[in-house]
């Protein structure tokens, strides 16, 4: 078909229409392409003095098998694999695996947004286990919620700055288990044993607390340098923009 691609009959019609001295023009006509089409498989192909059908198809053939997939054409099976790969690592870190797959999802899927029932066809599970998934990862601040109002419905959002919000919400954690293990040290005295141990892990999560919080303030200074140096493009993506 017009603009489609050339079949080994058309190449050995494009051989033929040079041996018995037609244009290109008068090929393309012939063959019902665009003249762009039978120029430039001539030009890549030998030029008109040398085209062959034969040798200009096998050509074809293995370029195609050189070239890269096209953007946003990705190999199934390797991501399929990934997402694999993405869920056991947040599985290690302690979410449950339905929890691991709605944020895998959101992490592989180029938008970085999808609604409930976009991640319920996606994942092919009951709008109940989505809802569950959604609600931890929102504790954690690991994902946020917009509304779509062409839509009236919620999409949940992954972006640059999930981590540093997770992040920081992990240290603000440390900062309540200090407070608590502080005030049992004074519940049960400074001096006992009991009060000694409290003390001391109140101490290590007030510092543990404060690393983080110093390593995000880094962490976004850093990011945020790095946002003002790269190239423009059309879909740079949001950094983090203050510490809570």
């Amino acid at each position: 078909m017009p603009g489609g691609r050339l079949t080994h009959q058309d190449r050995r019609q494009i051989a033929d229409g040079l041996t018995q001295g037609l244009s290109p023009t008068e090929i393309a006509a012939r063959l019902n392409r665009p003249l762009s089409t039978v120029t430039r498989e001539v030009a890549r192909n030998g030029g008109p003095d040398g085209y062959q059908a034969d040798q200009a198809h096998q050509a074809t053939r293995d370029r195609a098998r050189r070239r890269p997939p096209p953007q946003g054409r990705r190999d199934p099976k390797a991501v399929g694999e990934l997402e694999e790969q993405f869920i056991t690592v947040m599985i290690d870190t302690g979410l449950s695996r339905m929890t691991a797959r709605v944020l895998a999802g959101l992490y592989l899927t180029d938008s970085g947004s999808l609604t409930a029932a976009e991640l319920t066809r996606k994942l092919q599970v009951s709008p109940a286990s989505i809802s569950k998934a959604i609600g931890e990862l929102e504790r954690q601040e690991l994902i946020r919620r917009e509304r779509d109002p062409r839509r009236r419905r919620d999409r949940y959002v992954i972006d640059a700055d999930a981590w540093f919000r997770g992040w920081l919400a992990s240290a603000r954690q440390n900062t309540r288990l200090a407070a608590f293990a502080r005030q049992g040290a004074a519940t049960l005295g400074a001096t006992s044993p009991a009060g000694i141990r409290l003390r001391d892990i109140g101490d290590f999560f007030d510092h543990v607390s404060q690393a983080m919080l110093q390593a995000a303030e880094q962490w976004r200074q850093a990011y945020e340098r790095s946002l003002r140096e790269r190239p423009p493009t059309d879909s740079q993506p949001d950094g983090p923009t203050h510490a809570r």
